[in-house]
């Protein structure tokens, strides 16, 4: 049976999926590996769901090019746990928990850190209202860091780092939620990544957690053990019932990202998606004003205001209509964002594009 045209899905999270992927779980749905039930509803200790999880973390291994030294871990509650779960492992007596903010979500992380031990703010953005990455010379790491802390893709201002900061020998901790899978990037820089399914790995629910191992020794003994990462490695992620069906469809996501060419082949989709949207924005600078300063530009929000507000009602109501649907910018800011994440097709950004250039003609 043919499946009807689906919207053009510009949420930021939850976000859009690749069709074949939810076609997949359609599929299996009332009947997984001949168990003749739900991956929702067979054991997480069954024989299948341990080579749903196993081939889940081989495949994120494999796609991120991750070093024998670190562990991959699926959690829950999201990044706002891990916002509290890191400085809890690591922010230990004598230690500063240093944060480098770009948006609103790393001003979280710091503010969860501080309720666990001391922080620093290494280097903010938020003078020139997030529309950069601070460079690398701003820096100013504290005298006794326990980490640094950088969120490498900010999804409500629109703006990414497009190389890893030099933080010599401190721990370099990630928030890397929305960009994970969207580039190629040297995980082995990093003493900690984490990141919420629900932007490019999968439905929420799930959360992806990336260690080295040499980070277990400097957690302490007696946290409680939901929140101490040695005992979700020792246990395979298996600690407490996991989220069974969001495992499973990361699994079929990143089968997804290998079968198109991998990162490599991402990351160059990836531009070309954003590139025909940016170049519109350039192309019409009295009508549609980026956020983001161009060198920092996030490959996977895209955020820009119009001429007025009641003008930015109108184009996303009327984009809406034309099946674009998630064209409103984060409550916080306004604007317009388009989010287009891995799974967003070439035609949908065609389509955003060919949009605005109709309606600056009519407005502008």
């Amino acid at each position: 049976m043919p499946v009807p045209h689906r919207a053009y899905n510009f949420n930021p999270g939850p976000a859009i999926l690749p069709q074949s992927v939810l076609e997949k779980a359609q599929s299996e749905m009332l009947n997984f590996e001949g168990t003749g039930m739900s991956i929702m509803e067979i054991s997480h200790r069954s024989p299948q769901f341990e080579e749903t999880i196993t081939s889940a973390k081989e495949l994120l291994r494999e796609l991120l090019g991750l070093p024998e030294s670190h562990e991959v871990l699926f959690l829950q509650g999201g990044a706002s746990l891990q916002f509290f779960m890191v400085p809890f492992n690591f922010l230990t007596a004598g230690k500063e928990a240093n944060y480098i903010i770009t948006g609103s979500f790393s001003q979280k992380a710091l503010q969860e850190a501080a309720k666990v031990g001391p922080t620093h703010t290494a280097a903010s953005a938020a003078r020139e209202g997030f529309c950069r990455i601070p460079d690398e010379n701003e820096l100013e790491i504290s005298p006794n860091p326990a980490y640094v802390h950088i969120t490498t893709n900010n999804t409500i201002y629109g703006t990414q780092y497009k190389a890893l900061p030099d933080v010599g020998d401190v721990p370099l901790v990630a928030d890397m939620s929305s960009d994970i899978l969207s580039c190629k990037l040297d995980m082995g820089r990093f003493a900690l990544a984490y990141a919420g399914a629900q932007k490019n790995l999968g439905p929420a629910g799930v959360t992806a957690v990336i260690i080295n191992r040499e980070m277990f020794q400097e957690i302490p003994d007696g946290l409680p053990s939901i929140l101490d990462y040695r005992i979700h490695a020792e246990s395979g992620s298996l600690y407490n019932t996991p989220p069974c069906f969001n495992i499973y469809m990361v699994e079929l996501v990143l089968k997804w990202v290998r079968e198109k060419g991998g990162l490599e082949e991402m990351e160059k989709k990836n531009r070309e998606k954003a590139s025909l949207i940016y170049n519109t924005i350039d192309k019409y600078p009295h009508f549609y004003q980026g956020h983001a300063q161009k060198e920092h530009r996030s490959l996977m929000n895209i955020t820009f205001r119009l001429p007025d507000e009641q003008m930015g009602k109108e184009f996303v109501e009327r984009a809406s209509r034309e099946g674009m649907v998630g064209l409103k910018g984060h409550r916080s800011v306004g604007g317009i964002r388009a989010s287009i994440y891995n799974a967003m097709p070439r035609e949908g950004c065609e389509t955003l594009a060919q949009f605005m250039e109709h309606y600056c003609h009519q407005k502008g």
